[in-house]
C-alpha cells in the first residue's frame, strides 16, 4: 500500500484527537519502516512456505521484558524450521542500495539473542525482488558498522539448501501457440505508408510446444503453467483466413524459483492483489495451479519443457552444514 504524502500531518492530527503528546516526524518515520519491513517479512514467510522444505516460519513478538533487556539483546523478526537443518533465526531487511549495512550495536543484540536461545542468526536481504539468506557471520566490519555485498550474500545463500530455492531454465523453443480465425472485418484505417485492420476472432486451436518447436500434445497441466512464469517472446504469422499468434521461451535468461512465485501469483490473483503478502500468508493454498514447484520443475525437465535446474550451495557453510543435533 503507497503511503499518503502528508502522513506526517495525519499522524499529528491523531495525536491531537488522542490528546497524546509525541513527535509526529519520528512516528511518521517509523511508520514508512514498517510499511516496508513489514510486506517483506510476510513474503518471506510465504516464498518459504511455498518453496517445501520448511516445516514453520512465524514472526517473534519483539515486545520484550523487562526493559532494560533491549540494551543487550534484539529480538530477530522470524523464527523458521526447515526439514533438513533444523530451526533457525532470521532477521529480514529489504535494501535496494548493492551493500547491506548493519550498525555494529544492533548486530551485536541480535547474535546475543542468537546465543541465549542456542539458535543460528540468518539474515534474509531482498535486494530489487531478488531474495538471499545468509549467516550473519558473513558480515564484516568496515569502520564502523557491518557490510556485505550483494554479490557476496548471493554466493553465501542458504535460500536453496534450507528452504528449496533454485535456479532453472525453460527449453528455447517451448511455448504455447493460438490459431485464431477472422471472422469479420471490422475496420480498416490506411495511410500513405502502411494498412491496419482490425478484426473480429475467436481462438480455434491452442497448441503446446516442448524445446526446439518440437510438438507436445499431452504435457501436464503444471508443466503448462510454468510458461507462465517465464517472459515469453511473442511473434505473429499472418493468413487470409487467420492468425496464428506464438509465445515461446528464446534463448536467453534463467529464473530463481522464489521469483517466479510473483509472476504465478501475478497470474493466478491479478497483478493488483499478486504482493498481497499477509493476505496470501493466511490462504489454505499459496499457489492453484502448482502444487509442489520442485516437483513441477523434476516433471517438466522429463518433458522437455525445462532445460536445466540448478541447486545451488553457499561458498562457506561453516558449521550450518551439520545437522541440528550436532551443531
Amino acid at each position: 500500500m503507497e503511503l499518503p504524502h502528508d502522513l506526517e500531518r495525519l499522524i499529528q492530527d491523531a495525536l491531537a484527537e488522542l490528546g497524546i503528546k509525541a513527535d509526529s516526524a519520528k512516528i511518521a518515520h517509523k511508520v514508512k519502516l514498517l510499511n516496508l519491513g513489514l510486506p517483506a517479512e510476510d513474503q518471506f514467510q510465504v516464498i518459504c512456505a511455498w518453496l517445501g522444505k520448511c516445516d514453520l516460519i512465524h514472526k517473534l513478538d519483539q515486545v520484550q521484558a523487562p526493559l532494560a533487556s533491549r540494551q543487550t539483546y534484539q529480538v530477530p523478526d522470524l523464527l523458521a524450521h526447515f526439514q533438513e537443518q533444523g530451526a533457525f533465526l532470521i532477521e529480514v531487511k529489504v535494501f535496494g542500495k548493492q551493500t547491506l549495512s548493519l550498525r555494529a550495536d544492533y548486530l551485536a543484540r541480535l547474535k546475543a539473542y542468537a546465543t541465549l536461545v542456542s539458535k543460528p542468526l540468518l539474515i534474509a536481504w531482498t535486494f530489487h525482488g531478488l531474495w538471499t539468506l545468509f549467516d550473519a557471520r558473513h558480515l564484516k566490519l568496515a569502520k564502523t558498522n557491518f557490510n556485505i555485498k550483494h554479490s557476496e550474500a548471493m554466493r553465501q545463500s542458504l535460500l536453496g539448501v534450507l528452504a528449496g530455492d533454485c535456479v532453472f531454465k525453460l527449453a528455447p523453443g517451448a511455448g504455447v501457440h493460438f490459431e485464431m480465425s477472422k471472422d469479420a472485418l471490422e475496420q480498416v484505417e490506411e495511410t500513405d505508408t502502411r494498412k491496419v485492420e482490425t478484426w473480429r476472432m475467436h481462438i480455434a486451436k491452442v497448441g503446446f510446444t516442448k524445446g526446439g518447436g518440437l510438438p507436445a500434445a499431452n504435457l501436464h497441466p503444471e508443466t503448462r503453467q510454468l510458461l507462465v512464469a517465464w517472459d515469453l517472446e511473442v511473434h505473429d504469422d499472418h493468413h487470409p483466413d487467420h492468425i496464428d499468434r506464438h509465445f515461446v521461451v528464446g534463448d536467453e535468461g534463467m529464473q530463481f524459483a522464489h521469483m517466479a512465485l510473483v509472476q504465478l501469483l501475478a497470474w493466478e490473483r491479478g497483478a493488483d492483489r499478486a504482493q498481497d503478502w499477509r493476505q496470501i500468508l493466511r490462504a489454505p493454498e499459496i499457489t492453484k495451479t502448482i502444487v509442489s514447484f520442485s516437483a513441477a520443475l523434476d516433471r517438466a525437465l522429463a518433458e522437455g519443457v525445462v532445460s536445466h535446474i540448478f541447486h545451488l550451495q553457499p561458498n562457506d557453510w561453516g558449521d550450518l552444514r551439520r545437522p541440528a543435533k550436532q551443531r
